[in-house]
């Protein structure tokens, strides 16, 4: 195998990579973060809050989910913290939005960044989306998860470490 020949196509074409990558995710965090400062975000979630209610979500997880949605996983799941320790989401809220993400996150970003790679994008944004509304819908319908809900949200009951229950 020719190595020097193998390095002298692979350098270049993962430089390339590289800088396409930067072109498409250096600009969509600088208009996200301006719609944040704006609070754009905030208007967007405050639209979207009706809409929650038949995944099972309260109006208040309006705000983490579209973070995470939009920015992707680590800084939703900051967000998703914050509003948890605030006492503002209960379980159930909590665990669906982490399924909801679970499947459907960054789409900005990821649908983007393979578009660049030559796949069809309204495929991928679609069917993320999509399947991120039924495994949520079909979870938020089980009677575990209102069990679940009810066992961790009683003040003072005793959770299975033995502890009593809180959020974070």
């Amino acid at each position: 195998m020719n190595w020097m020949g193998y390095l002298g196509e692979a350098i270049p074409g993962a430089v390339g990579i590289v800088f396409m990558m930067a072109a498409i995710v250096i600009p969509v965090m600088v208009v996200l973060e301006l719609a944040r400062d704006l609070n754009i975000l905030d208007r967007v979630a405050g639209w979207l809050a009706p809409a929650l209610r038949g995944l099972g979500l309260s109006p208040q997880a309006a705000f983490p989910l579209l973070v995470g949605i939009i920015f992707g996983i680590s800084y939703g799941a900051g967000v998703l913290i914050e509003e948890a320790r605030s006492g503002r989401l209960n379980w159930k809220d909590i665990f669906l939005i982490n399924v909801f993400l679970s499947v459907c996150h960054a789409i900005v970003e990821d649908t983007a960044l393979f578009i660049a790679v030559g796949a069809n994008g309204l495929v991928i944004l679609l069917g993320r989306f999509i399947a991120a509304i039924l495994i949520t819908y079909l979870i938020s319908r089980t009677a575990w998860l209102e069990r679940e809900n009810l066992r961790r949200t009683v003040p003072g009951a005793i959770n299975a470490a033995g502890r009593q229950n809180s959020c974070c």
